[in-house]
C-alpha cells in the first residue's frame, strides 16, 4: 500500500512561514518582470519542496481479524426452567457460524455467578474485562446470549466503550408463569413456649388468584390454608424449644410454572427461654451440695430454686422452728401447683423420707414423660432402703442399684457410648489412658436397664452415669456423690464443669448435644460450607444437598472424631440449600437468604432494548415453537447491522505493519539536477532578455 508523507527539515511554522514568503515573493515577481519570474519562482518552489521533504512510503501489512465477543449468561436464573438447554443449543449454533464467517474471530466470555456477593448478573462488567486487551477499533460487536435479567446495564451507548453493535438473544418464553411467596415480616428470635407472628405474600403471575399454603416446623406440618395472592397475609407460630426451630413456608405450585425453587421460605427462629428454671432438692447436707448450688447460680439464665432438707420427719427434738429458721417445705406447691414450671427437677442424696407422697412421685413421672427433666445424684441411700427407686419414679430411671456401695479409689473413664456421646465426648483429660483426672472415692453399685448404654463407668466397669429419654422427657442417673473432689483441685481435680453442665443443657434439650444431629454452617471462605454430623452409630449415610435452584448432589462424611463426622462443600449458588440425612433436616444460607437472581425469575426483552438500539444492533428471543431459532451472521460495512432474520458485525479493515519502505521525492541527486536545472533556465532566460533589451 502507497501513500505520500512529509517530513519537514524544519518546524511546520517555519515551513509555514517560508511557504508564504515564497508566495509573495513569486507573485511580486511577475507583476514586476512579467512571465520570466515563473522560472524564479519554480526555483524557490523546489527549494521549499526540499524542505518539507515528501516521500512515498510503501507499508507492507497484514491483514487481522476483528473481535465480536460473545457473552453467554450462566448466572441463576439462567438454570430456570429449559433455558440452559436452550443457552447450550444457541452457544453451540454460534460457534458453528462464526466458524464459516471469514475475518472475524468470535471470543466466548462465560458468566456465571459472582463468587462472593449478590451483585446478581454482571455481564457488561465481564465483557469490559475479556476484552481489556482488543483496542476500540477492532471490535466489530457484541453478541449476548441471556434471559434479559442484566444489573451492571450502562447508562448510555457512550459508556459502553465499544463502536461495534449490541445484538442481544433472549432466552425463556414471553408467556411463562411463576408463584413465588414473600417474606414481609421474619422475627429472627422468640420466646420458648410463646407465640409471635410471621407475615407473608404469595406473588404471582398468570396464576389463579388463590393458592394454598402449607406451613412446618422442624419438617412436620404444623398447618395449611388457602390465602388470596398479591395480598399480605400473617401466620402465628409457637416457639417450642431453645435452639433453632425452623419454619417453612410453602406455597403449591402453578401447573407449568417456571420454578418452583422460590415456592418455599425457609426461615430459622432462635428459641431463647426467658429464664431456666431449676428446681434442686437436697437431702441433707453434704460436701457436694454447695458444688451443684454454684454451678446453677453462676449461670446467669438459670433461675434456681434450692431446698435442702435438715430435719427429716422422723427426727423430733422439740427444737422449734423458729428457732432452727427453717420454713416448710411447701411440696404442694413445687410438686403440683408449679411442677411445669420447671425445666429440671434435680434431686441430690435425696432418700425417701415421707416427705413426699407417692402421689407426688406419680406426678414428678408424668411431668418427665409430658417433656421435663429429671437428674437424680445418687449417694449411699439410693442403696438403702429409702432408695428413690423404691418409689413410683423407679419406671423412669435408668437403672437399679443392687444394694451395695463400693468404697475405693478409681478414675472415672469413659465407656464405648460415652466416647461418642456429646455430653462426654472429648472431655478434657480423656484422650489419655487413664483419664487425666482426680480420683472418686465412692459409687453406688447399679445395674442399668436393657437397652440403655453408660456414658461414664467406674470401677470393675461399674455404671457411674446413665442417660435415658421417657416419652417427650428425659432422665439422668449419677451414681455417685464425689463429682464435688474435682471441684475442689483433689489430685489436680477434673472437668467437672464441662461434664456437670453438658449434662443438665442435654436434660433440658440443648440442641447443640443431641446425640443425632445435622448441622451446617459456612466457614466464612467464601461458599464454602462445613457439614456436621453427630451420631451414636458407627458410620453415617451421605448427606444429600439441594441447591437453591433444585440441583443435588450427594456429599460422603468422613470420621472427625468418635460420633462426629463431617465434610466441607463449595456451594456454586447463592441462596437457602437444604441438607438431608434419614430424617434429618438442616439449613444453610449461603449468602443472601433470597438472592437477586431469584428474586426476578422472568425473561426480559426490555432492560437491554434501548442499549442494543442505540448501538445500531437488535434485541430478539431465540425461542420458537420447534426449539430455538439463531439469526444468520454476515459482515455489513454501512447501513443497517440487523434484519429480521439476521444481525450484522462491523469490520474495520484492521492490519499489522510487517514493513515499510520510504522512498523521498525530494531529496537526492535528482532532486539537485532539477533544481539546477530551474536555475540554469532562469538564467539564460532573463539573460537573453536582458541582451534584447
Amino acid at each position: 500500500m502507497l501513500s505520500l508523507s512529509f517530513t519537514p527539515l524544519v518546524p511546520w511554522p517555519v515551513l509555514i512561514g517560508f511557504g508564504v514568503l515564497v508566495a509573495v515573493f513569486a507573485v511580486l515577481a511577475v507583476l514586476a518582470r512579467g512571465r520570466t519570474a515563473v522560472l524564479r519562482a519554480l526555483a524557490l518552489g523546489l527549494v521549499l519542496l526540499a524542505i518539507a521533504n515528501p516521500a512515498l512510503v510503501r507499508e507492507d501489512r497484514e491483514p487481522v481479524k476483528d473481535i465480536v465477543a460473545v457473552v453467554v449468561d450462566r448466572s441463576g436464573s439462567q438454570g430456570l426452567g429449559d433455558r440452559p438447554a436452550m443457552t447450550d443449543a444457541v452457544r453451540a449454533e454460534l460457534q458453528r457460524r462464526f466458524g464459516a464467517l471469514t475475518g472475524i474471530e468470535p471470543r466466548f466470555v462465560d458468566v456465571p455467578d459472582a463468587k462472593d456477593s449478590d451483585d446478581g448478573t454482571k455481564l457488561f462488567t465481564a465483557l469490559s474485562q475479556a476484552l481489556a486487551d482488543v483496542p476500540p477499533e477492532r471490535m466489530a460487536g457484541v453478541v449476548m446470549l441471556t434471559d434479559g435479567v442484566v444489573h451492571d446495564i450502562p447508562a448510555s451507548a457512550a459508556a459502553l466503550g465499544i463502536k461495534g453493535p449490541l445484538h442481544v438473544l433472549v432466552t425463556g418464553h414471553p408467556d411463562e408463569r411463576d408463584r413465588q411467596i414473600k417474606l414481609i415480616e421474619a422475627p429472627r428470635f422468640g420466646i420458648v413456649g410463646r407465640d409471635l407472628t410471621i407475615r407473608a405474600e404469595v406473588m404471582e403471575r398468570a396464576g389463579t388468584g388463590n393458592a394454598v399454603v402449607t406451613v412446618r416446623r422442624d419438617g412436620e406440618e404444623v398447618g395449611r390454608r388457602a390465602f388470596p395472592t398479591g395480598r399480605p397475609f400473617s401466620l402465628t407460630m409457637r416457639i417450642e424449644h431453645g435452639g433453632p426451630n425452623v419454619v417453612e413456608i410453602e406455597v403449591e405450585p402453578l401447573p407449568g410454572e417456571l420454578t418452583t425453587v422460590n415456592n418455599r421460605a425457609v426461615l430459622p427462629i432462635e428459641g431463647i427461654r426467658e429464664k431456666l428454671r431449676v428446681l434442686l432438692v437436697s437431702g441433707e447436707p453434704h460436701q457436694g451440695e454447695r458444688t451443684w448450688r454454684n454451678l446453677l447460680k453462676s449461670d446467669a439464665n438459670v433461675d434456681l430454686v434450692h431446698f435442702t432438707i435438715l430435719r427429716p420427719p422422723e427426727k423430733q427434738d422439740g427444737t422449734p422452728i423458729s428457732e432452727l429458721s427453717l420454713i416448710a417445705f411447701p411440696t404442694r406447691e413445687l410438686f403440683v401447683q408449679k411442677i411445669k414450671d420447671f425445666d429440671l427437677i434435680i434431686f441430690d442424696r435425696y432418700a425417701n423420707q415421707s416427705v413426699l407422697p407417692s402421689a407426688y412421685f406419680d406426678n414428678i413421672v408424668r411431668y418427665v414423660r409430658e417433656g421435663g427433666a429429671l437428674l437424680i445424684a445418687a449417694g449411699p441411700e439410693f442403696a438403702g432402703q429409702a432408695s428413690l427407686s423404691r418409689t413410683r419414679l423407679s419406671a423412669i430411671l435408668p437403672g437399679e442399684p443392687n444394694g451395695r456401695v463400693v468404697e475405693q479409689p478409681y478414675k472415672a473413664a469413659l465407656t464405648g457410648t460415652g466416647t461418642r456421646h456429646p455430653v462426654t465426648r472429648a472431655l478434657p483429660g480423656s484422650e489419655a489412658s487413664p483419664p487425666a483426672w482426680g480420683d472418686w472415692l465412692r459409687i453406688v453399685s447399679a445395674q442399668v436397664k436393657p437397652g440403655i448404654q453408660p456414658i461414664l463407668q467406674g470401677p470393675n466397669a461399674l455404671p457411674l452415669l446413665a442417660l435415658s429419654r421417657e416419652d417427650k422427657g428425659r432422665v439422668a442417673l449419677l451414681l455417685s456423690d464425689h463429682a464435688w473432689l474435682w471441684a475442689r483441685g483433689y489430685q489436680e481435680g477434673g472437668p467437672y464443669l464441662d461434664l456437670l453442665r453438658r449434662l443438665g443443657h442435654w436434660l433440658m434439650k440443648e440442641p447443640a448435644l443431641e446425640e443425632e444431629a445435622l448441622r451446617a454452617q459456612t466457614t466464612g471462605r467464601g461458599r464454602e460450607v462445613r457439614v456436621e454430623r453427630q451420631t451414636m452409630a458407627d458410620t453415617v449415610e451421605p448427606v444429600t444437598v439441594t441447591g437453591p435452584t433444585g440441583t443435588e448432589r450427594s456429599l460422603t462424611l468422613g470420621q472427625a472424631e468418635p460420633g462426629l463426622f463431617s465434610a466441607t462443600f463449595e456451594a456454586e449458588q447463592l441462596g437457602l440449600h437444604t441438607l438431608r440425612s434419614g430424617s434429618l433436616v438442616a439449613f444453610v444460607s449461603v449468602g443472601p437468604p433470597n438472592p437477586r437472581e431469584l428474586a426476578d425469575v422472568f425473561s426480559d426483552t426490555e432492560r437491554l432494548k434501548a442499549l442494543a438500539e442505540a448501538t445500531g444492533g437488535s434485541i430478539r428471543r431465540v425461542a420458537e415453537a420447534g426449539g430455538t431459532v439463531v439469526p444468520r451472521l454476515q459482515a455489513v460495512r454501512g447501513g443497517r447491522a440487523s434484519g429480521a432474520d439476521w444481525i450484522g458485525f462491523r469490520p474495520s479493515d484492521s492490519a499489522n505493519i510487517r514493513g515499510v519502505a520510504v522512498y523521498p521525492l525530494a531529496l537526492g541527486l535528482w532532486a539537485l539536477a532539477a533544481l539546477a536545472a530551474a536555475v540554469l533556465a532562469m538564467w539564460l532566460v532573463e539573460g537573453r532578455r536582458g541582451r534584447t533589451a
